[in-house]
């Protein structure tokens, strides 16, 4: 199993656009004793996405960079699998998400579209499986 992990400035928005418009559920969520998010497990089938506020240089922190700190750029993205790919990108669209790639076929099969989430991390949301058949 493989779980993907990375931190946000603003937990909060992350965790509503991940639940309001990925359709990612809430599988559980650590807060601080004022309610700051501390660590959240987010789940999409059988897989979990994990986030927790940006720490600066301490801690694990030292090896992440935010994608804002690299122009934008990111060393790794997230697939999502989803069957309704196109009820994804209507709810992308009116949460006003930047959408970096259209939906299109690929070449491997399946329908796909890459955005930016509030954290400036890129997922790319498709309905081809690599484990189906």
């Amino acid at each position: 199993m493989l779980i993907g992990a990375t931190r946000y400035d603003d937990c909060e928005a992350a965790l509503a656009f991940l639940r309001d418009v990925l359709g990612l559920a809430e599988h559980q969520v650590f807060r601080d004793d004022n309610g700051a998010i501390l660590h959240a497990q987010m789940r999409l089938g059988d897989g979990i996405f994990m986030f927790g506020p940006n720490s600066g240089p301490e801690g694990f922190g030292r090896f992440m960079v935010a994608p804002g700190d690299t122009g934008g750029r990111a060393t790794v993205t997230v697939y999502a699998v989803m069957a309704d790919v196109k009820a994804c990108l209507d709810r992308a669209n009116a949460a006003g998400a930047e959408i970096l790639m259209p939906l299109e076929a690929q070449d491997h099969g399946g329908v796909a579209f890459s955005l930016r989430d509030p954290g400036g991390h890129v997922w790319t949301v498709g309905d081809y499986d690599p484990l189906a058949g």
